[in-house]
C-alpha cells in the first residue's frame, strides 16, 4: 500500500530523478524523470508533483493509488461477514453450539 507522506517526502527530496514515480508504480514516468534529469525540468515538475500530493486528501490519493489494495480489503471483509451469517445459520440449526460458534468467530474475525 503506497504512502502518502512517504511519497510527499520523495517527490521533495529525490523528485528530480523521479523516485517519487517509481515509488507509485508509474515506472514510465520514473524513467523520464531519469532520463532528463540533467536538465532540471523534472526538478521543476517535482516540485509542482510535492505540492499537488501535499494538498491532495488521503481519500483521494487512496483511490488513485490504492484502488488495487483497497478493493481486496473490501472482498475480504466481505468473505468474512459471509462466513459469520453460515456460522450463525448453523448455530441457529443447532448444528454447532454457542462455543463452537464464538470459536469460529474469533479464528475469522483474527
Amino acid at each position: 500500500m503506497k504512502n502518502k507522506t512517504t511519497t510527499v517526502i520523495l517527490a521533495f527530496f529525490l523528485g528530480g530523478i523521479g523516485i517519487h514515480r517509481f515509488y507509485l508504480g508509474n515506472i514510465f514516468l520514473g524513467i523520464l524523470y531519469l532520463v532528463f534529469s540533467w536538465t532540471l525540468i523534472p526538478s521543476l515538475i517535482a516540485l509542482i508533483d510535492f505540492i499537488v500530493f501535499l494538498i491532495t486528501s488521503e481519500t483521494t490519493f487512496n483511490k488513485k493509488y490504492n484502488a488495487l489494495y483497497l478493493t481486496k480489503q473490501q472482498v475480504r471483509k466481505e468473505s468474512i461477514s459471509e462466513e459469520l451469517e453460515k456460522l450463525n445459520s448453523l448455530r441457529e440449526k443447532g448444528i454447532i453450539t454457542n462455543e463452537e460458534f464464538e470459536v469460529g468467530k474469533k479464528q475469522l474475525i483474527n
